[in-house]
């Protein structure tokens, strides 16, 4: 009977999109976070009667076939890349992007990863590194006896020392933009990788090429919309309940023939 595999295909898209939502929800106050989507699509039909076709008995043209539908499968999980909420936190190294755009990153391997989350520290170096210690591109080192951090929306890092007035530029975050950035693997810890999806990374400086700028002493919270996550949760948990109910309504039809038999 194809009612339980179909059904069964349904209670797997619905805890797909449960384990979705619940990722979105943890992470409502990770910096930077974008909702996830789980997105669906129906599998292939197994054509009884194609449409179009002729009767047997006249000729005439059959208007609509019979074509059977064997379930849903997950086709993607979606990201939503719209900006969040900005907030203002008053630490010297925290930055906001206003607009598109990613900070770069250097790995340990060398390699480039890239994030919105500028909650930026200071190592015992003084280089300017994320929450895991990975330096942002281009090595930018604060003196140690540097007074005032001043980072500007075009990405200059200065810093003004005792007794002067005008600041030193010590360095220039860039960052960098992809033709698709929803096609970025994302590694954990609020990094991402390029991929042949996304494209190759553009650097370049803040408020150029539509390209975002930055804010000193912010911080983007995440654009999880709580109230829409919960509403899609009750949603998502009917949906599971409800394949439950055909997967036992079609093992109950399968009983009654076996014992007709």
């Amino acid at each position: 009977m194809r009612a339980l595999s179909i059904a069964a295909t349904g209670m797997d898209a619905q805890q797909t999109r449960v384990e979705v939502i619940s990722n979105n929800l943890a992470n409502m106050n990770t910096t930077a976070y974008s909702t996830r989507r789980a997105e669906f699509s129906d599998l292939l039909y197994q054509i009884v009667r194609a449409a179009g076709a002729s009767s047997s008995a006249t000729g005439a043209i059959v208007p609509e076939g019979v074509q059977l539908g064997l379930g849903v499968k997950t086709t993607s999980i979606s990201v939503d890349t719209s900006q969040g909420a900005l907030k203002n936190t008053g630490g010297d190294l925290d930055i906001a992007i206003e607009g598109k755009g990613f900070i770069e990153v250097t790995l340990p391997s060398g390699s480039l990863a890239y994030t919105r989350d500028g909650a930026l520290k200071r190592s015992a170096e003084g280089v300017i590194v994320n929450a895991d210690g990975f330096p942002i591109a281009g090595n930018i080192t604060l003196p140690p006896d540097a007074r005032q951090i001043t980072i500007n929306p075009e990405g200059e890092v200065s810093v003004q020392f005792a007794g002067q007035t005008a600041g030193q530029i010590v360095g220039t975050i860039n960052l960098a933009v992809f033709s698709n950035e929803k096609g970025l693997e994302p590694l954990g810890g609020n990094l991402f990788q390029e991929t042949a999806a996304s494209g190759t990374p553009l650097p370049g400086l803040p408020g150029l090429d539509g390209r975002g700028t930055l804010r000193q002493r912010h911080l983007e919270e995440s654009n999880v919309d709580v109230v829409q996550q919960i509403a899609a949760l009750i949603e998502a948990q009917r949906g599971y309940e409800l394949n439950s109910k055909v997967l036992s309504a079609a093992d109950q039809m399968m009983g009654a023939t076996t014992q007709i038999r």
